[in-house]
C-alpha cells in the first residue's frame, strides 16, 4: 500500500511537471507578440499552442515551475555577413513583458524597427541578469529605477534613440559588468557616483550628448579595462588618476572639448594599450614620459593644442603601433629610430614647424 501511495505521488509529480508552461506566462508572451509587427520574419511564427516552454523561438522555461526564464530574440545585425536581408521588426515592448517575474535574460535585439519607451516596470523584474535591447529605434529614457535589478551583468542599449539623463540609480547596479549606450542621444552629467560600479569592465558611451566633466571616482573601478568617452560634449581637464587604473587598457576620449594638459600618467602608464585623446582643446607639451614598459597599439593626441616637441622617451617605448600628432603646433626636430622611422609624414602633418623623419629635413 505505500509503495502504492509513492508510485501514485511520482505519477502526480511527474504529470504536473509536464504540463508545459505557466498558464499566466503564456498570456504575457501572447500580449508581448501582438504588440510587435514581423515585416520579413517569422521569428514570432511559432508562437501558438498550449506550451510556450516546447517550440517557441527564443523562450526557455525552468523545466520544475514551467515558468519563463530567457527570451532571446536576435535579428540580424549591420555586420552580418549573410546574404540574405537582416530581419526587420516593428512595433513596441509591451509592458505585459513585466508580467514575467522569473525572467533572467531579456534579448530583443537587432530589429531595427522596434520603437517607443522601454517600459519603466521593467525595474520590478529583479533577477534580471542580462538585458539586450541594443539596434532598435526605442526612445525616451533609461527607466529611472534601474537600479533596483541588483543583479544585473549586462546593459546593453545601443543603437536606438534613446534621451534624457544617465539615471541616478544607474550606480547602485553592484552586479554590473558590461554597460553599453552607444549611439544613443543621451544628455547631461556622467553620475558623480559612477566609480560606485565596482564589477564593471567594459563602460561604452559613446556616440550620445554627455556634457560636463568625466568624474574622478571612475579611477575608483577596479576591474574597468575598456572605457569609451568618444563623440560626446565632455569638458574640463582629463583627471590623471585614470592612468593609475589596474586594469585600464583601452581609453577612448575623442571628440569632445576636453582642455588643460595630457596627463603625463596616461604615457607612463603600463597598462594602456590604445589611447585616443584626438579631436579635443588640449594644450600644453605632450609629456616626454614614455618607458620600457609602454606598450601601445594606438596612441592618437591628433586635432588638439599641444605645442613643443615630439616626446624623444618615445624611442625607449616596448612597441607603439599608430602613433598620430597631427594638426597641432608642435615644433622641432622628428626623433629618428623606432618608432619613428615606420610611421607615414600623415602622423605629423598640420604642425606649426616639424622636420625631419618623413618630414623635409631641417634646415
Amino acid at each position: 500500500m505505500f509503495l502504492s501511495l509513492i508510485f501514485v505521488v511520482t505519477l502526480s509529480a511527474a504529470a504536473a511537471a509536464g504540463e508545459g508552461c505557466a498558464p499566466a506566462d503564456r498570456a504575457a508572451l501572447l500580449a508581448v507578440k501582438s504588440s510587435l509587427r514581423e515585416l520579413n520574419t517569422a521569428a514570432l511564427a511559432s508562437w501558438t499552442g498550449a506550451d510556450c516552454c516546447y517550440g517557441w523561438a527564443g523562450v526557455s522555461c525552468d523545466p520544475d515551475s514551467g515558468h519563463v526564464t530567457d527570451i532571446v530574440l536576435r535579428g540580424d545585425s549591420p555586420s552580418s555577413k549573410d546574404d540574405n536581408p537582416p530581419g526587420i521588426m516593428a512595433g513596441e515592448i509591451s509592458p505585459a513583458l513585466c508580467r514575467l517575474v522569473n525572467l533572467n535574460t531579456l534579448v530583443v535585439a537587432d530589429w531595427r524597427d522596434i520603437s517607443g519607451p522601454i517600459p519603466a516596470c521593467i525595474s520590478s523584474l529583479r533577477i534580471l541578469h542580462v538585458v539586450d535591447l541594443t539596434g532598435n529605434r526605442l526612445s525616451g529614457e533609461i527607466p529611472p529605477e534601474i537600479g533596483r535589478l541588483s543583479g544585473l551583468a549586462v546593459l546593453h542599449l545601443a543603437g536606438n534613440k534613446l534621451t534624457g539623463r544617465l539615471p541616478l540609480s544607474l550606480t547602485k547596479l553592484s552586479s554590473l559588468k558590461l554597460l553599453d549606450l552607444t549611439g544613443n542621444s543621451i544628455s547631461g552629467d556622467i553620475p558623480e557616483d559612477f566609480g560606485e560600479l565596482g564589477m564593471l569592465s567594459r563602460a561604452l558611451l559613446r556616440g550620445n550628448l554627455l556634457s560636463g566633466k568625466i568624474p574622478r571616482s571612475i579611477s575608483r573601478m577596479g576591474r574597468l579595462a575598456d572605457l569609451d568617452l568618444a563623440g560626446n560634449r565632455l569638458s574640463g581637464e582629463i583627471p590623471g588618476e585614470l592612468g593609475e587604473m589596474p586594469v585600464l587598457s583601452t581609453l577612448n576620449l575623442e571628440d569632445n572639448a576636453l582642455s588643460g594638459e595630457i596627463p603625463p600618467s596616461l604615457l607612463r602608464s603600463h597598462r594602456l594599450n590604445v589611447l585616443n585623446l584626438s579631436h579635443n582643446a588640449l594644450e600644453g607639451t605632450i609629456p616626454d614620459s614614455f618607458g620600457e614598459s609602454s606598450y601601445f597599439t594606438m596612441v592618437d593626441l591628433s586635432h588638439n593644442r599641444l605645442k613643443g616637441e615630439v616626446p624623444k622617451t618615445l624611442n625607449a617605448a616596448k612597441f607603439v603601433g599608430h602613433f598620430d600628432v597631427s594638426q597641432n603646433q608642435l615644433c622641432g626636430q622628428i626623433p629618428g629610430g623606432p618608432p619613428f622611422d615606420d610611421l607615414a609624414a600623415a602622423s605629423f602633418a598640420g604642425n606649426d614647424c616639424l622636420c625631419g623623419g618623413p618630414l623635409p629635413q631641417c634646415s
